[in-house]
């Protein structure tokens, strides 16, 4: 039996339905609150079974913070996929950033050994390698170096990872992935996929930085080869290429039939902006769609390297451009609000 935390995400939705389909058994932790429902639409963008094979998870009600009810939820499991994670860049959810994805990935690994689990998959992010090296193509052997550059997301990545190690260190098998940006479809408007969603809105602005990009289903398919393979205590980067922001939001733009952003944000408008948001934040009770971190991430420009994973699984990705099309019909099909 597989377990899988975060099935309600972007990856884990995607995972539970790959999992599915080639048969095999899953269950998978809801928190109280959480909405099942997405996980149940990612299953019909791609089957017309979709809803009959959404039927087949076992949902079993746990938080990776509540440590008793995961032990129970690892009850006869053999293989755990950690997909469960936080990803916000507003410094005023630091707090509760750190205590979902490094406390809650302890309780995780700790319940695993306790469970005698034979395997587990953690999903970290290239955010977990720092941006110390930005100058330098960074791969798997990219040691972690403290840096102001460092948002707390990659912190809580990098010490999260952490866990996982002194997992190993005390006999855990696991595999950890390092996917750069994932495209793909999901709740429109968190994570990644917000990017389809404020370019519908009418974006009207890029930045010069680069960053790495994967499809979601090339993501699973790896994730699953690992698992399904005798690789064991190593880690992944994973992307398909990479893009400057301004050709994925044109790249976006293009695919959704909207005008392509043509004003370019410098540090300046950046730093501008920020603060704005932030203002605006505080009389509204809304997040800001521009934090700090975010601002000043935009502009930099990050290489990475993933002929590990090529090597490891002859694995080739599907290109960026297919990636974004695809999410894009499956966005108008949407047209979320």
């Amino acid at each position: 039996m597989i377990l899988i935390t975060g099935a309600t995400g972007l990856v884990g939705s995607h995972l539970a339905f790959k999992l599915l389909s080639s048969g095999k058994k899953i269950r998978a932790i809801k928190r109280h609150s959480a909405d099942i429902g997405i996980t149940k639409k990612i299953f019909n963008y791609y089957s017309k079974d979709g809803e009959k094979l959404f039927n087949e998870i076992e949902w079993v009600e746990a938080d990776v913070l509540d440590v008793s009810s995961l032990y129970d939820a690892m009850d006869e499991i053999e293989y755990v996929y950690h997909c469960a994670a936080m990803v916000s860049f507003n410094l005023a959810e630091k707090d509760v950033l750190m205590k979902i994805n490094v406390e809650g990935t302890a309780n995780v690994v700790n319940t695993a050994l306790k469970r005698g689990v034979k395997k587990l998959c953690h999903v970290s992010s290239v955010a977990a390698l720092g941006r110390s090296y930005a100058s330098k193509a960074l791969n798997e052997k990219t040691e972690w170096k403290d840096s102001s550059q460092n948002s707390n997301y990659a912190i809580s990545k990098y010490r999260a990872e952490r866990e996982v190690m002194r997992g190993v260190a005390e006999g855990l098998s696991a595999v950890i992935v390092n996917p750069s940006v994932i495209i793909g479809p999901g709740e429109w408007g968190k994570s990644s996929t917000n990017l389809f969603k404020i370019v519908w809105k009418g974006l009207k602005y890029y930045s010069k930085g680069i960053n790495g990009y994967i499809d979601v289903r090339d993501v699973v398919s790896i994730m699953v080869q690992l698992m399904q393979s005798d690789i064991s205590n190593e880690r992944f980067i994973l992307y398909a290429d990479h893009l400057s922001y301004q050709k994925l939001f044109n790249t976006i733009a293009l695919h959704l039939n909207m005008p392509q952003p043509s004003i370019q944000a410098t540090p300046l408008l950046g730093e501008i902006a920020w603060r704005m948001e932030k203002m605006k934040s505080f009389f509204t009770g809304q997040h800001p769609f521009i934090t700090k971190e975010t601002a000043r991430t935009a502009n930099q420009k990050v290489f990475y390297e993933n002929d590990k994973i090529k090597k490891t699984l002859n694995f080739s990705f599907i290109p960026i451009e297919q990636s974004i099309k695809d999410t894009a019909q499956i966005f108008l099909k949407d047209k979320p609000q």
